[in-house]
């Protein structure tokens, strides 16, 4: 391969996956903020007793690794779809598989993020759980993004 063509299949592969991320969060709503707002309410503006800040303690351990183990799967999703671009050179049946495995692991985080959301508003009281709620729907219906 002579290195203008290297060079342009590299731009081509960076392209595809800067396009990518950029579908992903066009296609998929943003999970609730994990370390933004939403923290700062259950850690902050909750006044949660020390049983249920050790309860969401846990929570937040458990879940801070499977999302560090989701993120690296997206990684490497984008990995393999760079080397399919580089392989097939167009949109053909290895750029879509791995496509398709990206939009899986995507979808897998959304839903693991709410599953967390859920876990730890069951830990709440219902006085919590009603602030919780606002603040959850405010993340993710406000428009500044």
């Amino acid at each position: 391969m002579t290195t203008g063509r290297g060079a342009l299949v590299i731009l081509l592969a960076l392209l595809a996956a800067i396009g990518g991320v950029w579908v992903g969060r066009q296609v998929f709503p943003a999970a609730p903020p994990s370390g933004s707002a939403l923290h700062e309410l259950i850690h902050e503006g909750l006044e949660l007793d020390a049983r249920q800040q050790s309860q969401i303690d846990v929570l937040e351990r458990r879940f801070s690794l499977r999302r560090t183990a989701l993120e690296l799967e997206l990684r490497a999703d984008n990995a393999r779809l760079a080397g399919a671009i580089e392989a097939e050179h167009g949109n053909g049946p290895q750029v879509s598989a791995a496509v398709d495995a990206s939009h899986e692991a995507m979808g897998r985080m959304q839903k693991e993020t709410l599953a967390h959301v859920f876990a730890m508003r069951a830990v709440l009281r219902r006085d919590q759980a009603e602030k919780f709620d606002r603040a959850v729907v405010q993340a993710l219906t406000d428009d500044k993004r």
